[in-house]
């Protein structure tokens, strides 16, 4: 025995030895990678040139060459871009690469090569490319092609340099005519670009114009200007500016916004007076003013685009007029009607109408989803507790050899690598590109897989993506048992809450950081975890700790915890304020009647906030049901939010 025993261990000794060098030599790739990586972001291709031969081979090679081609993308031949788009067909790096292509093709004016590689629906709303292409079939076509350019005029937004010279065209042919190029002035005022505004109104013939003098009277104080009324009503250009400061004082005050406008909109015509009353009456909905209501019945009748209709809606909510409501819906475009928000409330418009059993037919259209209002809806029907109890089913089965194999592909293997490198804008679109083909079997198996690599935010975003069948306990996982039961505990609050909130804040992924620099599980700020620190008299705190499982969770259901007691203990306004902070949550509380918590949540201003606080309050109550704890209707959660009465005092206890 011991004589076979050395060469054993000699043996051991070299494939140890061999292993660290193998993993010492990925370590060495894998930095390199990232050096690559960085000299792409600054730009330096001469360093980027440098580093690209040592990465031959590697799993993530073809991000380097993707890199490469980018930064000289200018001066690229064609043969080199359809090498690498062939090698790479499918995946997001061609597709980035081909539209930065085409673009550059364009600017260069080298159309053949355009048209070789140009294939419609490449970019997808991609506006800069969009004109490019009616650049090239213009050259086709002729001046017909430039109808599809007239479609991109409509928009209050800024559009790229490639767009110019097809709009100079329309301009020239009088396709694109004066109130056309009016219609987007208006946009632009609607949209708060100003500078987009004020060019659109400043290249206006004759006394269709307004001069940039003008425009600089009127931005000093736009308030004043609309107060005194002295406008050039019985022009176009007059009346135009007259618009225009109109817009910017109800963004800073509709109320005296409205006092000033009665004054002087008989003035003008119809069509104008209503783009008045209504951009007054849609202010006052955002700013959350009582009389919003009574300033869209002003305005009754007029359309606009983006989000005018749902917060007229709104307003209505708030004063709770449910005829209003009810007409408001039905004046929302026949897609956007569709929505499960606006099927709710037309239900409770209609129940509140009488129309009981036309009420019951939409929440039961609604009410087999796991969403905030298919929740309220099951609710409103009576059998809120068996919905969720529903998706307690069994979990999908899948078989070991198809995660293994599906781990196995290039594709995941590269978002993996990503994944491991940190870089996470990369390696969501690989995870994207990997599962978007997958029927519901094929999802299954991805989001499994993703589990078991802990991988938890791909793992519920690839289960959330089947039609047919679904598993709830991988569209709502439960990781980290321990350190979230031990932060309910501690501070009092429902583990399922905390969930809630933990899945919509980050999907379970421990060390992610925010763009605003919120980290870790429960997102939190710098700052706010050291005043959580300081409150619990936390001496050993350490800020390199913050994204620490533990210590993340502790301090996120203190936080939580803290706001919640000082809004009336409600935990729909504690999540508000964990969003958009104390101060705004206690601003849009009604000014003096007690609000429905529902109503309250659909009135929230910020788009973000509103979404974010229903995810987090549907997610608990699947939460508690996944955990087995009693069924809490969602309406109770909801509950109803008093008019404002803390003190401004609470509102600087804490950041």
């Amino acid at each position: 025995m011991p004589a076979m025993a050395a060469p054993r261990r000699i043996a051991l000794c070299i494939l140890f030895v061999l292993s660290a060098l193998a993993g010492g030599a990925h370590a060495q790739r894998d930095a390199d990678f990232l050096a690559a990586k960085d000299a792409f972001d600054r730009g330096d291709r001469r360093k980027l040139d440098l580093i690209a031969p040592l990465l031959s081979g590697y799993l993530l090679e073809p991000y380097v060459t993707f890199w490469q081609l980018r930064l000289s993308i200018d001066q690229a031949d064609a043969e080199s871009v359809r090498r690498f788009l062939a090698r790479n067909a499918g995946t997001p790096l061609a597709d980035r690469l081909r539209v930065e292509w085409l673009k550059s093709l364009a600017r260069r004016g080298d159309w053949g090569n355009f048209g070789d590689d140009f294939v419609d629906g490449i970019g997808g709303d991609d506006v800069e490319l969009r004109c490019y292409a009616v650049q090239f079939r213009r050259q086709l076509e002729g001046d017909a092609a430039l109808e599809a350019a007239k479609r991109l005029w409509f928009t209050g937004q800024t559009t790229p340099d490639a767009c110019e010279p097809l709009f100079a065209a329309l301009i020239s042919n009088g396709t694109l005519t004066i109130a056309d190029r009016r219609a987007r002035f208006r946009l632009a005022i609607e949209a708060g670009n100003l500078r987009l505004a004020q060019t659109i109104a400043g290249d206006l013939p004759g006394n269709e114009r307004i001069t940039p003098r003008e425009f600089i009277n009127a931005d000093r104080d736009p308030s004043y200007h609309l107060a005194k009324g002295q406008f050039a009503w019985k022009t176009p250009s007059g009346r135009d500016l007259a618009l225009y400061v109109l817009e910017r004082a109800a963004r800073r005050d509709p109320e005296a916004a409205h006092a000033s406008w009665r004054k002087w909109r008989d003035r003008v015509p119809p069509a104008d007076r209503s783009w008045g009353d209504a951009r007054i009456a849609y202010h006052g909905a955002r700013q959350l003013h009582p009389s919003a209501n009574e300033w869209f019945a002003e305005a009754r009748g007029t359309t606009m685009s983006g989000d005018f209709g749902a917060w007229r809606v709104r307003a209505a909510l708030r004063a709770q007029a449910w005829d209003d409501v009810r007409a408001a819906i039905e004046a929302l475009p026949d897609a956007e009607q569709q929505d499960s928000v606006w099927r709710y409330w037309k239900a409770r418009a209609l129940a509140a109408q009488g129309e009981v059993a036309a009420a019951h037919a939409l929440y039961r259209s609604l009410s087999r989803e796991p969403s905030f209002y298919g929740l309220l809806a099951a609710e409103a029907l009576g059998f809120g507790p068996s919905t969720v109890a529903a998706l307690k089913t069994p979990p999908v089965q899948v078989k070991d050899d198809e995660v293994a194999r599906f781990g196995l592909r290039y594709d995941v293997r590269r978002a993996i690598k990503l994944a491991e490198l940190d870089l996470r804008p990369e390696y969501l679109r690989e995870w994207q590109y990997a599962v978007r083909t997958l029927d519901d079997d094929g999802l299954f198996v991805a989001a499994e897989y993703a589990r078991r690599m802990a991988l938890y935010d791909r793992a519920i975003y690839t289960a959330e993506r089947t039609v047919a069948r679904h598993d709830f306990g991988l569209r709502f996982l439960t990781p980290f048992r321990s350190e979230f039961a031990a932060a309910a505990s501690d501070q009092g609050l429902e583990e399922e809450l905390l969930y809630g909130i933990a899945r919509q804040e980050s999907r379970f992924v421990p060390g992610i950081v925010s763009s605003a620099g919120a980290v870790g599980l429960m997102q939190l700020m710098p700052a706010t975890a050291r005043w959580v620190a300081k409150q619990l008299a936390r001496t050993d705190y350490d800020p390199s700790r913050i994204g620490a499982i533990d210590v993340n969770t502790q301090f996120g259901a203190f936080y939580f915890k803290y706001w919640q007691d000082r809004l009336d203990g409600r935990a729909v306004l504690a999540t508000a304020a964990y969003n958009a902070g104390p101060a705004r949550a206690r601003s849009w509380r009604p000014v003096s009647m007690p609000l429905e918590g529902a109503i309250w949540v659909e009135t929230i201003p910020f788009n973000e906030t509103r979404d974010y606080v229903k995810k987090v309050l549907a997610n608990t109550v699947v939460y508690a049901s996944a955990l087995g704890r009693p069924y809490v209707p969602l309406t109770e959660r909801l509950g109803v939010v008093a008019p404002r009465n803390a003190g401004p005092e609470l509102l600087t206890r804490a950041p």
